[in-house]
């Protein structure tokens, strides 16, 4: 991805996941804002004077990961959020196992209370081991992975969300559902 659309992604993220009032966006109860609302909260700004709905096509198809999703006339950030109110995302079955990508210096509270949202709407969980070192890497040179038994805490009741195809979404997950390397 160009530099451009990685800021571009940047700042679209920004808006969308968390200061939508910033932009003076409005965001619906799934997240959704008018792309010509996006477009021209971008436009006043001096770097993005010129940029289109092609932009956003080129940002989103050279992303390595979806985070933003494009319907007709609307967009919204699919996962992320930390906007007050909750986005409202449709609840899965998660696969058998997730992973998460944590720093080592979280582990003691991990074990204690579980994943938490912290500052997000939502625990992000990874489908697959890159991501996961992805995401524990910005926290960690050397990131833990945890695994999670997504499908059974599922079946006992944990509530899971699809985010996009590499990432799954929970409110919390309990300890006892996350396989942690002990001391």
């Amino acid at each position: 991805m160009t530099r451009r659309l990685t800021d571009l992604s940047k700042t679209v993220s920004h808006a969308l996941r968390h200061r939508p009032w910033l932009y003076e966006l409005e965001l619906d109860a799934e997240g959704w804002t008018p792309v010509a609302d996006l477009l021209d909260a971008l436009q006043s700004k001096p770097r993005w004077r010129d940029v289109r709905r092609e932009d956003l096509v080129a940002m989103m198809a050279a992303a390595d990961k979806q985070r933003f999703e494009l319907d007709g006339d609307r967009i919204r950030a699919l996962y992320g959020h930390s906007v007050p109110g909750r986005i409202v995302k449709e609840r899965a079955a998660p696969p058998a196992v997730l992973l998460h990508g944590t720093a080592p210096a979280f582990l003691p509270a991990i074990r204690e209370h579980g994943l938490l949202p912290m500052h997000r709407q939502y625990v992000h969980l990874s489908a697959d081991r890159e991501t996961a070192e992805q995401v524990g890497g910005r926290r960690a040179a050397r990131p833990v992975i945890l695994t999670i038994r997504a499908a059974e805490a599922h079946a006992a009741g944990v509530p899971f969300w699809h985010g996009n195809e590499q990432v799954w979404l929970a409110e919390t997950v309990p300890p006892g559902y996350i396989e942690l390397p002990w001391p």
